[in-house]
């Protein structure tokens, strides 16, 4: 299955641009809003300063004086950065007092409707220029004198970067406050997707009935494809159904009857060499029946583990049916066959065909390779588990060979003919799906050779 990344990480991915988008959007209009902020601050001082200096312009015998306010310095000195410059023009246009060269290229009769700011440098350095114009009677008739004041901008700039520190720290503090929240809500919304896995995951594989869980409308048309697969899965598992029981009876009734047929040949009546090819006929009928029916169960117990549920079921009583289906009536006479059952009932959550089929093929393959004079079934519970040990006195499988004994078709010797076909695949499988296992044991001089299923244990049903 491929994967991408999560879609929490997608959704907090594309807020985080969003934020980012929206911080450096903020950032900037603080950045525009401090510079004007301290701008607007710094040239109310400035103004203030040169309409206390345009006071000091008096008229005394007959001429333009001017006395410098100390005020005036003492409101651009609230400015500890700055430098200020200054500059006194009388109506004829000469620098009454001052710096001559200040302003030269300002327009003094603009200042005539009001106040006019502008910026400039002056001795290398970037000032702030505000003039003022103020009315003078003088004796030869009304005329105008102008006051000039420049302030360096250090004062106003380390302001506006004061402003816009905070606003970015006050911006970058909202903007994790955002982020945590937005995780938060996306985690919280993205729940009813967690609790639709955790449904599903839950599911018994056996359950294949439309979900029924509530969900946003937005999860809707995702639970509506699940329960249309569901169906259709369905559909597919009783068709599956219907093909095995066909097919199981399409192909045993001919292997039945050809069986049966070659058993009413009259051997007495054979020649020599005709009866050994009977005899091959026969022995090669019965391999294919047998291997028919194992094909056969080995299809029925995966179909059975996908459409059933489970429950409890005795091993005991499983044990002793499967030992007596095993065991044919002509089994030969020489053969010791016991069951010991365990001492109480012990019970395991399993499916009672599947698991007597899984001890069928356990028992079948020790009578078929292995028992020579005894055949033992006995339960028994080992810890946590039931055990189903099928024991037998014959050579048994080589310790090398049984990881791949519960392999399909396996086939192994040691002293004698080894085991082949499906039966401990089948056998493996069924205590595979059930929790447990299918084990072996080594052999020694005194003991038989032992093949075990375990299976965790249940409660008892009530």
């Amino acid at each position: 299955m491929r994967t991408s990344n999560s879609l929490f990480a997608r959704l907090m991915r594309r807020v985080g641009i969003v934020l980012a988008l929206g911080a450096a959007a903020l950032t900037t209009a603080a950045w525009f809003y401090a510079r004007t902020a301290a701008n607007e601050a710094y040239d109310r001082l400035l103004l203030g300063a040169a309409f206390q200096m345009s006071e000091g312009l008096v008229v005394a015998d007959g001429r333009l004086r001017f006395l410098l306010p100390p005020s005036a310095f003492e409101l651009l000195g609230l400015a500890e950065r700055d430098r200020i410059f200054y500059r006194v023009v009388d109506p004829d246009g000469a620098t009454l007092t001052g710096y001559p060269d200040l302003g030269p290229k300002i327009d003094l009769h603009a200042s005539r409707g009001g106040p006019v700011f502008s910026n400039g440098s002056y001795l290398g350095v970037p000032v702030r220029n505000v003039t003022v114009a103020r009315a003078m009677s003088m004796p030869r008739g009304p005329g105008w004198a102008y006051v000039m004041v420049a302030q360096t901008t250090e004062a106003r700039q380390a302001l506006a970067s004061e402003l816009t520190t905070r606003a970015v720290i006050l911006v970058g503090i909202m903007s994790l406050v955002a982020v945590i929240g937005t995780a938060l809500a996306v985690r919280y919304s993205l729940r009813p997707v967690g609790e639709l896995g955790t449904a599903l995951r839950r599911r018994d594989p056996q359950d294949l009935t439309p979900l029924k869980v509530s969900v946003p409308s937005e999860l809707s048309p995702f639970v509506t494809s699940i329960n249309h697969f569901i169906t259709r899965l369905d559909e597919r598992v009783k068709l599956l159904q219907r093909y095995i029981a066909d097919s199981a009876h399409q192909i045993r009734t001919p292997l039945t009857a050809l069986s049966a047929q070659v058993s009413l040949i009259d051997e007495a009546k054979l020649a020599p060499e005709d009866r050994r090819h009977l005899e091959r006929v026969q022995s090669r009928t019965a391999e294919l029946a047998r291997f028919t029916n194992q094909l056969l169960n080995h299809a029925m117990v995966i179909h059975r583990f996908d459409s059933i549920q489970l429950a409890p079921v005795f091993l005991n009583d499983v044990a002793r049916k499967a030992l007596r289906n095993a065991v044919p009536i002509t089994v030969d006479p020489d053969l010791v066959v016991s069951f010991e059952p365990a001492d109480e009932e012990l019970a395991v959550l399993g499916d009672m065909l599947s698991l007597r089929e899984a001890i069928v093929n356990v028992v079948d393959n020790a009578l078929r390779h292995g028992a020579v004079a005894r055949l033992e079934v006995h339960v028994r519970q080992a810890g946590e588990f039931g055990a189903v040990d099928v024991l037998d006195d014959g050579p048994g499988i080589r310790p090398e060979d049984w990881p791949m004994a519960t392999s399909r078709f396996y086939s192994g010797r040691s002293d004698a003919e080894g085991a082949s076909g499906l039966g401990f695949a089948i056998a493996a499988e069924v205590a595979a799906r059930l929790g447990g296992r299918l084990r072996f044991r080594q052999r020694s001089e005194s003991e038989l050779f032992c093949v075990s299923i375990e299976l965790p244990l249940a409660e008892r049903p009530s």
